[in-house]
């Protein structure tokens, strides 16, 4: 089985292929910055597909919609690929009730995760431009009234980090520890599935070399 991933849900995955002895299971990530264009997303998904189809009984999909309007979903459709349900990672770490509760309370949030903590200045700061135009950070973000942490697996200092782009962006600050939310659930649920129709084929395949 191949997960075809976001870069910025390697980890999680990583821990829990680790966790539950997925020694058959191969990761395969795009890179996370093409969050910044959500729509190159659907193309690379599709071509990171057909290029491994050959090697792997099943191809899963690790992704939001990721704000691609819809155009990922097509693309897995047309390649018979299953994919997490959601908009994106916050949903699935939060939970999808959680996360409407949350995005009702205060439509204005920021959210970060622990990729997106680590990775901060890198995706957000020098990828919008901020580093070199700060006057950009009202444009950006002068609707937003809260930053919100959604923490997977937080270390010492990741409260007090995430305490500081909250400051530095002028927003309240929230934490909540998430774990894997959803996300650990619907992948062991995807590789049942992928062993249970390896299983069913067995047989065949047995015929098919015995003949």
């Amino acid at each position: 089985m191949l997960i075809i991933a976001c870069g910025a849900l390697a980890h999680e995955i990583t821990a829990l292929r680790r966790a539950n002895g997925w020694d058959a299971l191969d990761v395969r990530c795009l890179p996370a910055e093409l969050h910044n264009r959500p729509e190159k997303i659907p193309g690379a998904v599709r071509e990171l597909i057909r290029a491994s189809r050959a090697h792997y009984r099943t191809i899963f999909c690790a992704y939001g919609d990721c704000g691609t309007g819809g155009l990922l979903d097509q693309v897995l459709r047309e390649e018979g690929v299953e994919r997490i349900p959601g908009a994106h990672c916050y949903e699935f770490f939060a939970t999808a009730p959680v996360f409407a509760a949350l995005a009702e309370a205060e439509p204005g949030t920021f959210y970060l995760t622990d990729f997106l903590l680590r990775h901060f200045e890198r995706l957000v700061i020098q990828g919008l431009g901020l580093d070199r135009h700060p006057q950009l950070f009202g444009t950006y973000f002068g609707n937003y009234r809260r930053l919100i942490y959604l923490a997977q697996a937080p270390g010492v200092q990741s409260v007090e980090r995430a305490r500081a782009i909250a400051a530095r962006m002028g927003l309240e600050f929230e934490s909540r520890v998430t774990g894997y939310g959803s996300l650990g659930a619907t992948l062991i649920a995807a590789v049942k599935r992928s062993d249970s129709g390896r299983a069913k084929a067995a047989p065949d395949e047995a015929v098919a070399w015995h003949r």
